[in-house]
């Protein structure tokens, strides 16, 4: 309750109107979720026919003329996680949707982004969530990200996730990285070659564990992520990313 007044007197004094169109929020579930009402319900549809569609069952990106599993992971070398689950691409409207969240820091949308990560953390596809040991554990920031920004979004998303009801999944923030170069600043083959042996545990990991993540692209830092998991100990590594590029 506290939390919903503060973002409604935030809107108040410093409106940030809808992420996606601009326009003035009308009312508090409008307020709640930081998207006016058709934006939203133009972003739930569209969720709803990914998850309709047909996807790569590695990757989860949506498949256009391929057979169960795409090109790009056909052609791929075997990843160290099982399985990703992808949400919204990352072009146009969502590029600006997660730019007002990352960048812009109006966290209201993390109230939108978390019921889309429940909901499919909840949905049938995703097996582990019917195993009671199956725990979530968010990617780590790079080193002095914190420090700089002032927050991480991933981390931010996994803080509203233990505050829904109790789904069954714990959280478990037992991966460090340590120092790196930023995967953004490199190409795809050298993405891979960054961020090797730069993910570590720091405490017991999971036996099954499914790591949240905001952004996927070219699948390296989920990659290294579940490598160390595995090499801690964990059976099975599934993913789930809120955009794909």
């Amino acid at each position: 309750m506290a939390r919903q007044s503060a973002t409604f007197l935030r809107e108040f004094f410093f409106p940030f109107g809808c992420s996606v169109c601009g326009i003035s929020l009308a009312d508090e579930s409008e307020i709640w979720y930081g998207l006016c009402e058709k934006c939203r319900a133009e972003l739930e549809r569209e969720l709803s026919g990914h998850i309709a569609g047909i996807a790569c069952d590695y990757c989860g990106k949506p498949l256009i003329s391929e057979q169960g599993r795409c090109l790009s992971c056909r052609q791929s070398e075997n990843r160290a996680f099982d399985k990703v689950i992808v949400l919204f691409p990352y072009v146009g409207k969502y590029r600006k949707l997660l730019s007002s969240y990352k960048f812009g820091k109006n966290l209201v949308l993390g109230n939108f982004f978390i019921e889309k990560i429940y909901d499919r953390l909840c949905f049938d596809s995703i097996q582990p969530v019917d195993d009671a040991q199956a725990v979530i554990v968010p990617v780590p920031p790079r080193p002095g990200k914190i420090r700089k920004n002032g927050w991480d979004q991933v981390e931010y998303l996994a803080k509203l996730l233990e505050r829904m009801p109790k789904h069954g999944n714990s959280i478990n923030r037992c991966l460090k990285r340590l120092p790196s170069k930023s995967q953004k600043e490199l190409g795809r083959e050298n993405r891979q070659v960054n961020l090797k042996g730069r993910i570590v545990t720091v405490r017991n990991p999971p036996q099954t564990a499914i790591l949240i993540d905001d952004v996927m692209t070219t699948g390296a830092t989920l990659d290294a992520c579940a490598a160390a998991l595995k090499e801690a100990g964990t059976e099975k590594v599934y993913c789930l990313c809120l955009f794909y590029d």
